[in-house]
C-alpha cells in the first residue's frame, strides 16, 4: 500500500510493431523507431518531452548491438536524454517496465519512454537461437554443458505433473487458447485454430513438450510511455496506471531449488505488487492477465505462481474454459508469446501496451469487456527473475 501521495506512474501511450519474422529488408532500428515514435503520438508528446529512455534488449549476441539506449535516442530524436539498457533474459521488458516505475516514484524522471526489442529470428537460425538461450541459466553449469531452455523448462513441468497431476491435454489446452486469442490480435504472429488433438499429435521437442507447445522466436519491438501523475497532460478518456510492482530471483540452477517444479521469484514479485496495489486475493481481484507463456506449463506454473489458481488447479480450470475469452478469468488475450511471439526485449512492454489498451477499452481483444484491474509478468530463465506489475484503469 502506498502511503502519502501517491504518485504511481500513468500510461500515456503505447506502440508496437507485429511480432514476425521480418524478411523484408528492415532493421531492429527502424521498428524501434516505428513503436516508439507510435507511441509517443498516442501520448501527445514529442521527443524531447521525455527525460528518461529505458531500452529492453536480451542480448548483444542477438542484436549485435552493445550499449542500444544512445542509438535508439538518435533514432526517435532524442539524443541527450538519460538512457540505461536493461537486461534479464526473457524478462527484459519486465524489469525495463519496473525501472521506469522506480525512476518515476524515486524523482529521478518525469516522463519515461520504454522500448523493448528483439531482432533474432530474422538472421540466426533456430540452433544458434538455441545455443545463446542456454546461457541465461548457468551458462558454465548449465549452457556449456549442452542444456537448452526447452530440456529445462520440461524438466521443471515434468515435476509439476508428478506432484500435482498436470496432465499433457491440460496444457495443450493453453496452446489452444492462447493460438485462438491471437486472432483479436493484429500484432499476432501466429493466430489460429487448434484442437488438443492437434497439439497433443504434433512433433515431440522434449518430453512432455511438442511443438505446439513452444513459443515462436520472434523479431519485433514495443513501447510505452509513462509519466508522474503531476506531468500526465489532461486526457478525456480514461488511462491505466501502475499500481503495483514487484522483482524477485529464484536459483539460477533448477537442481538447486527446493521445489523446481514452483516458479517461486514470480511468487515473491506477486505479493510485492499485490501489497503496493491493495490486493489481498488476487483471484477475485483481478480481472485480467498477459502471462509469460514460454511454454504451455509455464502458463500454468505462472498462474499458480501469481495467485490466481491453487496449486494444482489451473490445470482442470484451462480444460473448463476458465481461462478463456469469455472466461470468469481471461488470460493471455494477445494470445502471449506462443501466439502473440516471443521477442524477448519486447515482451514484457508489449504485455503493458495490450493491458492498458484493454484496460481503457480501446482494444479488440478485450471483446468488449469491462476491465479494472490487470496484471502483466514476464520473467528470464526457468523463471530465474521475475518482475510482475498490477495496472488499474483510472477513470476521467
Amino acid at each position: 500500500m502506498v502511503m502519502g501521495a501517491d504518485i504511481r506512474p500513468v500510461v500515456l501511450g503505447g506502440g508496437a510493431v507485429p511480432f514476425r519474422r521480418y524478411k523484408d529488408g528492415s532493421h531492429w532500428r527502424d521498428w524501434v523507431r516505428h513503436a516508439g515514435r507510435a507511441a509517443l503520438q498516442d501520448a501527445g508528446l514529442a521527443p524531447l518531452d521525455i527525460d528518461s529512455l529505458v531500452v529492453a534488449n536480451e542480448t548483444d549476441f542477438i542484436s549485435l548491438q552493445v550499449n542500444p539506449g544512445p542509438v535508439v535516442a538518435d533514432e526517435l530524436g532524442m539524443s541527450g536524454v538519460a538512457t540505461v539498457r536493461v537486461e534479464a533474459g526473457g524478462g527484459s521488458g519486465g524489469a525495463a517496465l519496473r525501472t521506469a516505475f522506480a525512476q518515476i516514484m524515486g524523482g529521478t524522471a518525469k516522463r519515461v519512454l520504454v522500448v523493448g526489442f528483439e531482432a533474432g529470428a530474422s538472421h540466426l537460425s533456430a540452433k544458434d537461437v538455441q545455443l545463446i538461450y542456454g546461457l541465461s541459466f548457468d551458462a558454465e553449469i548449465d549452457g556449456m554443458a549442452g542444456a537448452t531452455a526447452v530440456s529445462l523448462y520440461a524438466l521443471s513441468i515434468s515435476m509439476h505433473m508428478m506432484a500435482l497431476g498436470t496432465t499433457s491435454a491440460q496444457m495443450a489446452a493453453v496452446s489452444v487458447k492462447n493460438h485462438g486469442h491471437a486472432k483479436a490480435n493484429p500484432n499476432a504472429h501466429k493466430p489460429m485454430d487448434l484442437s488438443i488433438d492437434d497439439v497433443l499429435t504434433s512433433p515431440n521437442v522434449s518430453t512432455p513438450y511438442r511443438r505446439l507447445d513452444c513459443s515462436l522466436i520472434s523479431d519485433g519491438a514495443a513501447a510505452i510511455v509513462l509519466a508522474h501523475p503531476d506531468h500526465a497532460p489532461a486526457s478525456p478518456t480514461p488511462r491505466s496506471r501502475i499500481v503495483g510492482s514487484g522483482a524477485a530471483t529464484d536459483h539460477a540452477r533448477l537442481g538447486d531449488r527446493a521445489e523446481p517444479h514452483v516458479f517461486d521469484a514470480k511468487a515473491r514479485a506477486a505479493r510485492d505488487a499485490y501489497a503496493m496495489a491493495g490486493i489481498d486475493d488476487p483471484a477475485s481481484a483481478i480481472n485480467a492477465a498477459d502471462i509469460y507463456d514460454a511454454f504451455t506449463g509455464a502458463e500454468i506454473q505462472g498462474l499458480e505462481a501469481l495467485g490466481l489458481a491453487n496449486p494444482g488447479w489451473a490445470g482442470p480450470a484451462l480444460l473448463d474454459g476458465a481461462y478463456t475469452a469469455d472466461g470468469p478469468l481471461p488470460v493471455n488475450l494477445s494470445g502471449g508469446l506462443i501466439g502473440q511471439g516471443g521477442a524477448p526485449g519486447a515482451v514484457g512492454v508489449m504485455q503493458a501496451v495490450n493491458m492498458d489498451r484493454m484496460l481503457t477499452g480501446r482494444s479488440e481483444m478485450a471483446s468488449g469487456r469491462d476491465f479494472r484491474l490487470g496484471v502483466v509478468d514476464a520473467h528470464g530463465g526457468i523463471c530465474t527473475s521475475s518482475a510482475v506489475h498490477v495496472m488499474e484503469r483510472m477513470d476521467c
